[in-house]
C-alpha cells in the first residue's frame, strides 16, 4: 500500500516538559491506522501535529514522500488532511449544507455563493456515506450528535481529505450509532482514505483498525498488526503493567438506606421511579440512550425537581429543589459531560476543585485562596492527578486527569451520595481503572454510589445491584449474583420481558 503520511523522530516539548520523544508512525493508503494509549500519552499532541494545529520541536514529516511543516490547519487541509474531533467544530445554527462547506462554498461567475451548487454537492457527499437520510437544508443544532458526527466526516471529505483524523469519533454515540459510523469509517477505506484513528474502546479497535501503535508517556511502544495482538497483551503496552482485574470490586457489607426514591416522577422524563441506595452500596443505573437514566439524576440532584412523588435522605422526607440543597443533604453528582457541565475548562485545577463550595470557604465575597491550595493539593495527590500543580489550566489536562477534577471538586463537598453519570467515558483503561478503584475505596467509607453508564460490562462489574431503566421508567432490578449481559440487556430492550425481582 502506498505511503500517504510518514512521522519520523517526532518530538515535542512545551517549555520544559517533554510530551512526545522520538515517534515515529506512518499511515497508508486505505488502511485504518489505531493510536492508542492512555490519556496523558501524547495522542492529541502528535495529531495536532500532523493536523496543523501545533509544530513538532523536532523530527520530520513526509506526505507522499515530500517533507512538509505545516503552520496552520488550513496547510494541513490543502495536502489534504482533514480532522474530526470528539467535541464536534460544527455552527448549531447553520444548516447541513452549510457546515459542510463553511469556508469553501462554491461559487458563481460574480463570485456570490452558489447556493443550489451547495445543497447538491452536500447531498452527493452525504449519499456517498450512505447517509440518504440527513437533509442538506436541516439546522445542525437540531439533529442528534450521532448525525453531527456524520456531518462532520461529510465536512472532511468536501476538502478532498486523503488523510482523516478521527479523534474518538464514538465516544458519545449509542451503540447502533457506533456500528453505523464503523461501516462509514470502513467505506473510507474501501475508497483508498488513509484513517488515523483515536479510541479507547478496545472491541471497536479490534473490529476495525488494520494497524495499531501504542504511546506510552510520549514515547512510542510498538507498532503491531491487529492481528499479531490480543486484548491483554494491547492493555499492557498501554499502561507498561498488567491488569488481571479491571473491575476491582469491593465486597462490602451494606449500611442503613441513605438515599431513597418512592414513586418518583419528573414531568414525561421520569415515571413513578422507586430505588434505593444504602450506605457502601453501588447501584448501577442501565438503558439505552433516551431512557431516561440522566433524567432520573438530575431530578434527585435537583436540577429538574420531582413532579411528584417522594425523595427520602436517611429515611426522612426532603425536598430537593435545586444543586445546591442537594449538596446540603449530602448529595453530590458527576455528570455525564464533563467538558461541558462539569468543568470550566479555562480556570484553574484550584478554581474548579472549590466551585461547589465557594460558599463555604467565602467571606464578604473574597475567597480564601489558602484554602483553596490547600484542597487543590489534598485532591491532586488523592486521586493522583497528573499536573504539576493546582494552578494549571484545567482545559490542558488529558480526558482522564479532567475527570478526576470533576471527581475532586464534588468528593469536596464531603457527601454520602455519589451520583456518577458515565464515570469512565472517553478516558483510557489505566484511568477507568484508577476511577474503579477509588470507587471501591469509597464505598469501604460508606458512601452509597449511584452509577449511571452504557457501558454493560462496566454495570456487571461495579454494582451490587443493577436497576434498568426503559422510557423513564425503572423497570428492573437485577441482583449482581444472577446478572448476566444477556438478563440486563433483554429488559433494557424488551419492556414486556421486564420482570422487578423482589427487593
Amino acid at each position: 500500500m502506498t505511503c500517504l503520511l510518514e512521522l519520523s523522530n517526532i518530538s515535542k516539548s512545551f517549555a520544559h516538559v517533554r510530551v512526545l520523544e522520538r515517534v515515529d508512525f506512518d499511515v497508508r493508503a486505505g488502511e485504518v491506522h489505531a493510536l492508542m494509549g492512555e490519556n496523558g500519552a501524547g495522542k492529541s499532541t502528535l495529531i495536532k501535529i500532523v493536523a496543523g494545529v501545533i509544530a513538532p520541536s523536532g523530527g520530520e514529516m513526509r506526505i507522499d514522500g515530500e517533507a512538509v511543516r505545516f503552520s496552520s490547519p488550513k496547510e494541513a487541509n490543502a495536502r489534504g488532511i482533514a480532522t474530526v474531533y470528539q467535541e464536534m467544530l460544527l455552527f448549531p445554527d447553520l444548516t447541513v449544507a452549510e457546515n459542510i462547506f463553511l469556508g469553501h462554498a462554491p461559487r458563481g461567475p460574480f463570485g456570490a455563493i452558489d447556493w443550489s451548487a451547495m445543497r447538491s454537492k452536500a447531498r452527493a457527499l452525504l449519499d456517498s456515506l450512505d447517509s440518504h437520510d440527513l437533509d442538506v437544508d436541516t439546522v445542525v443544532g437540531t439533529l442528534s450528535v450521532a448525525n453531527r458526527q456524520r456531518v462532520e466526516i461529510a465536512k472532511a471529505l468536501s476538502q478532498d481529505a486523503r488523510i482523516v483524523i478521527m479523534d474518538e469519533p464514538t465516544a458519545a454515540l449509542a451503540e447502533t450509532d457506533a456500528k453505523r459510523l464503523l461501516d462509514i469509517v470502513r467505506r473510507l477505506r474501501d475508497r483508498g482514505v488513509g484513517i488515523i484513528y483515536v479510541s479507547h474502546r478496545m472491541a471497536e479497535i479490534f473490529a476495525i483498525a488494520d494497524r495499531i501503535t501504542v504511546l506510552r508517556d510520549g514515547m512510542m511502544i510498538g507498532t503491531r498488526n491487529r492481528g499479531d495482538v490480543d486484548q491483554p497483551t494491547l492493555v499492557s503496552m498501554m499502561v507498561g503493567r498488567d491488569i488481571a482485574q479491571l473491575y476491582p470490586k469491593v465486597d462490602v457489607e451494606p449500611g442503613e438506606v441513605l438515599l431513597e426514591a418512592r414513586d418518583v416522577c419528573c414531568g414525561d422524563r421520569v415515571s413513578h421511579a422507586n430505588l434505593h441506595v444504602r450506605a457502601g452500596e453501588i447501584v448501577g443505573v442501565a438503558g439505552l440512550i433516551g431512557a431516561g437514566r440522566t433524567e432520573l439524576a438530575l431530578t434527585l440532584f435537583g436540577i429538574t425537581p420531582a413532579t411528584s412523588g417522594e425523595i427520602r435522605i436517611d429515611g426522612k422526607p426532603v425536598t430537593i429543589a435545586s444543586p445546591r440543597e442537594a449538596r446540603d443533604l449530602g448529595i453530590a453528582y458527576i455528570p455525564e459531560d464533563r467538558g461541558r457541565q462539569g468543568l470550566v475548562k479555562a480556570e484553574t485545577i484550584a478554581q474548579n476543585i472549590v466551585h461547589p463550595i465557594l460558599d463555604r470557604i467565602s467571606r464578604w465575597f473574597f475567597v480564601n485562596l489558602r484554602t483553596e491550595r490547600s484542597l487543590a493539593a489534598q485532591s491532586i495527590k488523592q486521586l493522583s492527578i497528573r499536573t504539576w500543580g493546582g494552578e494549571q489550566i484545567a482545559g490542558q489536562l488529558s480526558g482522564g486527569n479532567q475527570q478526576k477534577v470533576v471527581v475532586a471538586k464534588w468528593l469536596g463537598t464531603k457527601p454520602r451520595i455519589l451520583i456518577m453519570d458515565e464515570p469512565t467515558r472517553g478516558i483510557d483503561v489505566g484511568a477507568k481503572a484508577e476511577i474503579y478503584a477509588l470507587m471501591g475505596k469509597l464505598a469501604q467509607e460508606g458512601i452509597g454510589i449511584l452509577m449511571i453508564s452504557s457501558e454493560l460490562p462496566e454495570i456487571l462489574g461495579m454494582s451490587d445491584r443493577i436497576m434498568v431503566m426503559n422510557e423513564g421508567k425503572l423497570v428492573a432490578e437485577i441482583p449482581r449474583a444472577v446478572a448476566t449481559l444477556e438478563s440486563v440487556g433483554a429488559a433494557m430492550t424488551n419492556v414486556d420481558r421486564h420482570q422487578e425481582t423482589e427487593r
